[in-house]
Order: structure tokens, then C-alpha cells, then sequence
């Protein structure tokens, strides 16, 4: 059987499904449609896009840092909150009880730096702070992360965090200085650059993110070996885009009272952030405030859109 189409009706189905796809296109693009509901959901969608890409990449900085004592500071996010001493030497061991694998790689031996760190969390496991891991965190670092101007690079490989899928770049570099010139004590701050994140879901929604920001520590400089007291003070300023089903709406983000990191703690404790849609000005009543909260260590967080607060939880 021969199929014959009539040129006049060919024409007329591809500007159809032309202007189908034209009318798709211009819907995921909307930042918000002009009504209440349309503009509070773009708004939280953004505020919330941008703390969930916080979080996590706040957990990349912890598990970073806190490999061991001859990388970093022991005892940092997945590796727990206590000092579990060094490792320094070992090519590769596995550790049931952290469900994850670490293996060394000293890029120049026998000297110490630079080295390759290598996270592995296989088919995926639920670490001790309730969070499922799969895949692997690569660092390279050229120094041991306390060092002022070390800097640890990271990158992913099919790495996931409950669920979602991490991609980019995530940079630490090291600025400390001494607390003064008769004082050796180093005040830790550290530049953590993100680029080219892209946080993806299994729907199918996703977020990108880029991020500079600048941790400085604020408590607990005195007690060097003792980092249960820090506390350390977060600035700094992001942007992105988040697609929720149908709709993409791009943001910037600037830290309006500096966040507040404990080291006892894996969230952010206090502070807030201003999230203001590229479309809206900085005036508008749908930007939107994320509030950490009041110092607690908790999962939650408030955002406040056109006058209403939200309660959100935190990853």
C-alpha cells in the first residue's frame, strides 16, 4: 500500500506542530505568569532550587575537608563529627561501617601532595546522617586543606545524592591568615567556587547552579584540636535555573546576613538570602527571603514570598 500526502496538508500539519512546539518552547521559558499563583510558584521554586544546591554542595565541602587530619580536618560530613584520625599512606581501604571506599592516589610520589582522593559509595548506601550516596567524589588536592593557599578541586562521576545526580566543578581554596603578626594561629577561610553544577532529578527536572563564596571561621581559633567549638561565617552570592516540569526559571542569590555553619552541625544553622528572579527587579514582591533560622541545628528553613512565609525542609 503506497501512502500519498497532499503537499497543501503537509504544509499545513508542519505549522502546526511548529507552532506546537514555538507555544512549548515559550511556556518553559515563563518565569511566571503574570497571576499570583503563577509568580509564587516560580519564586519558591527558585528560593527552594537554590537552598537544596546549597546543601549539597555544602556536603561536598564537608566530606572535602573532612577525609582525615593529612587532608583537611578530620570528622567532617560523612566521615562523622569526632576525630578518626589519619590514614596517611594507605592506597585504598574499604569501610563497611561508612558504607563507602577511599583510595589514595599520590600524584607525584613519594611526595605527599599532590594527591588524588577517590570517594566511593558504589551502587549507593545510607550513610550515618540518614542520606543515600551512590557513585564516586574525586579531589585533587595540592595540600593538606588547613594550608593557606592549598586548593582541592573536585569533580564528579555518576555520584548521586538522595536520588539526585551531581555534575560540575567544586573548588576550595585556601585563604587563612594568622590571627595577627605575634599570633601564628591561623583564622581558616576558604574560597569555594561551584561552576557548571548541574543537579539533576529523576523526573527529569533539574537545577544549574554556579556559586562563589567565601567561608571564614569566626569561633573557635584558639582551641585548634578541638573542632567541635568552631563556627564558621558564609558570603557570598550565586545564580542558576531550575526547570520544574514544564517551566524554567532563572535566579540570582546573594547572601543578605551571613549564614552561619557549626561544626557539630551538617545544615546551615542561621542567616539569610535574598533570591530574586532574573526577570524581577530587586524591589519586586516576589522576591524571595530564605531565613536559616536562629542558630538550631536543624532541617528547616523559612521563605517569605509577597508578605507569606513558607516552611521548607532542608536535604
Amino acid at each position: 500500500m503506497k501512502l500519498i500526502i497532499n503537499p497543501s496538508r503537509l504544509t499545513a500539519l508542519l505549522f502546526f506542530f511548529f507552532a506546537l512546539q514555538l507555544a512549548s518552547c515559550k511556556k518553559e521559558q515563563s518565569g511566571g505568569g503574570g497571576n499570583p499563583q503563577d509568580e509564587e510558584f516560580a519564586s519558591r521554586a527558585s528560593s527552594e532550587a537554590d537552598a537544596e544546591s546549597e546543601i549539597i554542595f555544602n556536603d561536598v565541602f564537608d566530606n572535602v575537608l573532612g577525609v582525615n587530619n593529612d587532608f583537611g580536618i578530620a570528622g567532617t560530613g560523612v566521615f562523622g563529627r569526632a576525630n578518626l584520625g589519619t590514614e596517611s599512606g594507605i592506597v585504598s581501604r574499604g569501610d563497611t561501617i561508612r558504607c563507602f571506599t577511599i583510595t589514595y592516589i599520590h600524584l607525584n610520589p613519594p611526595d605527599v601532595f599532590p594527591a588524588r582522593v577517590i570517594l566511593d559509595f558504589g551502587a549507593g548506601c545510607i550513610g550515618r546522617d540518614g542520606h543515600h550516596r551512590s557513585g564516586k567524589i574525586i579531589t585533587t588536592y595540592t595540600n593538606r586543606l588547613v594550608i593557606p593557599g592549598a586548593v582541592a578541586t573536585t569533580t564528579f562521576d555518576n555520584f548521586k545524592f538522595d536520588g539526585i545526580k551531581v555534575e560540575g566543578t567544586h573548588e576550595i581554596t585556601n585563604l587563612s591568615i594568622p590571627v595577627s603578626v605575634t599570633n601564628p594561629i591561623l583564622v581558616h577561610k576558604w574560597k569555594v567556587a561551584v561552576e557548571g553544577a548541574k543537579l539533576t532529578k529523576p523526573n527529569g527536572n533539574y537545577t544549574e547552579w554556579n556559586s562563589t563564596k567565601y567561608i571564614a571561621q569566626v569561633e573557635g581559633m584558639l582551641t585548634p584540636f578541638i573542632p567541635l567549638d568552631d563556627f564558621y561565617k558564609i558570603e557570598g552570592n550565586a545564580n542558576g535555573k531550575v526547570k520544574r516540569d514544564n517551566i524554567i526559571v532563572a535566579w540570582r542569590a546573594e547572601i543578605t546576613e551571613a549564614l552561619v555553619k557549626k561544626f557539630s552541625c551538617r545544615w546551615i544553622v542561621k542567616g539569610k538570602i535574598k533570591v530574586v528572579r532574573q526577570t524581577l527587579s530587586n524591589t519586586s514582591p516576589w522576591v524571595a527571603l530564605l531565613d536559616y533560622g536562629n542558630g538550631n541545628c536543624d532541617n528547616k528553613a523559612l521563605v517569605t514570598i509577597n508578605g507569606v512565609t513558607h516552611e521548607i525542609t532542608l536535604p
